[in-house]
């Protein structure tokens, strides 16, 4: 006859397990019990209580975990005070963007919706959305430490990584699933990652191509005496939407009234204030929806243009939760309040500054998703530099020890950061990953 369970046995379990914010694996549970359980025993408690709707189980293989029903998975639901990501906090939210958030996040029929007459109500250099100290101190951080060049040049030094960035980042955010590496390897190679559809890569093919065209020498130099005009705003459209769309170049024209796009690109060129454009253009160009499709695309690239012109760090949207984003355009589109969507650009601006800015010195607090995984990001570079692994092989190591062995609420986290570390990875600083320099040269002549 099998051993009746205790209802305290059980109860002790979950009191212990509600002890861990994140969840608790098994040997965790085992560790704080007070009650001596084999491992294969507890299991089954675990499982009986997971059946009886107490615990929740996540996870899988060793890296499944245990939480109480009812309180919060890491990585699936904003806390009330922060938005966090990865191993940054986005915010602290204002307490408008804050309201706005939980009210997109009602279902539909419970939304109140406006009226679109936000654009009309912007007036250039009068209305402001960023504040004049917020403006002021994201001017500070954009500058080049080199100070003021020609248009462009800063974008031209760190072109590649920048270019990578914003291609994946903006694909990221309309539901690609390439990582980082294999990004950086389609866009160098043409080779593509295994298992990722054509409409995959002919996005990031798109977003190589807009940016190209945002750099090149031409419009640089038309840039200096306009921001945003007719054709450069369609040509944008037409790249980004090139073989997804049957007729690239369309307008939605029983949506944009005559002359709507027109005031939008000529209010756009009024505001002064770089800042102050780029988010003007990352509302309104969604918000009014002039083409069929792509226009969140062609908002996150054109944002760029007053970066560009005023040689300012450009924005590649680097960490910026898919979600906030989506809470943000819809707070945008049926509320008529871009606060959150605000909160959301000046967190990646100094994200992107914190990126590209390498000779400025950045305070704050050390990583803590880094020191959590310290050893096993240590372990994998090295072992891609010593098995002299290319991009291809090094971006399959890495998801295939991601998927074993890391929680699955932290495994796209760990994949960009260890991906994000070789492609840092320099001559300079290799001794940390126990690598010696000709073991690097040899590496790089495969990478």
């Amino acid at each position: 006859m099998p051993k009746q369970i205790s209802a305290t046995e059980l109860d002790a379990i979950v009191q212990v397990v509600g002890q861990f914010p994140d969840g608790a694996a098994v040997p965790e549970v085992r560790g704080a019990l007070d009650i001596e359980f084999s491992r294969r025993t507890l299991q089954r408690r675990l499982a009986r209580l997971v059946e009886a709707g107490r615990l929740e189980a996540f996870g899988e293989g060793r890296a499944q975990r245990y939480r109480v029903t009812g309180s919060p998975v890491p990585g699936e639901a904003s806390p009330p005070a922060t938005w966090e990501t990865a191993d940054d906090v986005v915010g602290p939210p204002s307490v408008d963007a804050e309201g706005m958030q939980a009210e997109v996040q009602q279902p539909i029929q419970a939304r109140h919706v406006c009226s679109p007459d936000l654009l009309a109500a912007y007036q250039p250099n009068r209305t402001f959305y960023l504040d004049e100290s917020t403006r002021c101190r994201l001017r500070e951080l954009g500058q080049s430490p080199e100070g003021f060049q020609p248009a462009g040049t800063h974008a031209k030094e760190p072109y590649l990584r920048w270019m990578v960035d914003l291609a994946w980042n903006s694909s990221r955010l309309e539901g690609s699933t390439y990582s980082l590496l294999e990004t950086w390897q389609f866009l160098h190679t043409g080779q593509p990652a295994e298992g990722k559809d054509a409409g995959a890569m002919q996005m990031l093919l798109n977003h190589k191509a807009a940016i190209d065209l945002l750099v090149s020498i031409d419009l640089v130099n038309a840039l200096d005496g306009i921001a945003f005009n007719h054709f450069i705003v369609c040509k944008l459209q037409t790249l980004l939407s090139d073989n997804l769309l049957p007729n690239a170049s369309t307008y939605w024209q029983s949506r944009v009234p005559d002359g709507t796009f027109h005031s939008l690109l000529h209010k756009a060129n009024a505001i002064a204030d770089p800042f102050e454009q780029a988010l003007f253009i990352l509302i309104h160009v969604p918000r009014l929806q002039p083409f069929a499709d792509v226009n969140a695309r062609v908002s996150r690239l054109a944002a760029n243009i007053p970066f560009l012109r005023m040689n300012l760090v450009p924005l590649s949207f680097v960490d910026v939760p898919k979600n906030l984003y989506a809470s943000g355009l819809l707070s945008v589109y049926e509320l008529n309040r871009p606060d959150l969507l605000r909160d959301l650009f000046v967190w990646a601006y100094e994200r992107s500054c914190r990126r590209y800015s390498t000779t400025r010195w950045w305070p704050g607090a050390p990583d803590l998703f880094r020191m959590q995984y310290r050893e096993p990001i240590r372990k994998l570079v090295s072992n891609v530099v010593h098995a002299r692994m290319n991009k291809g092989r090094a971006a399959a190591r890495i998801k295939a020890f991601a998927l074993g062995w890391v929680p699955v609420d932290d495994q796209q986290r760990f994949i960009e950061v260890v991906e994000t570390e070789l492609l840092n990875l320099r001559e300079d600083n290799v001794a940390r990953y126990r690598v010696r320099p000709t073991e690097f040269r040899n590496w790089q002549q495969c990478w």
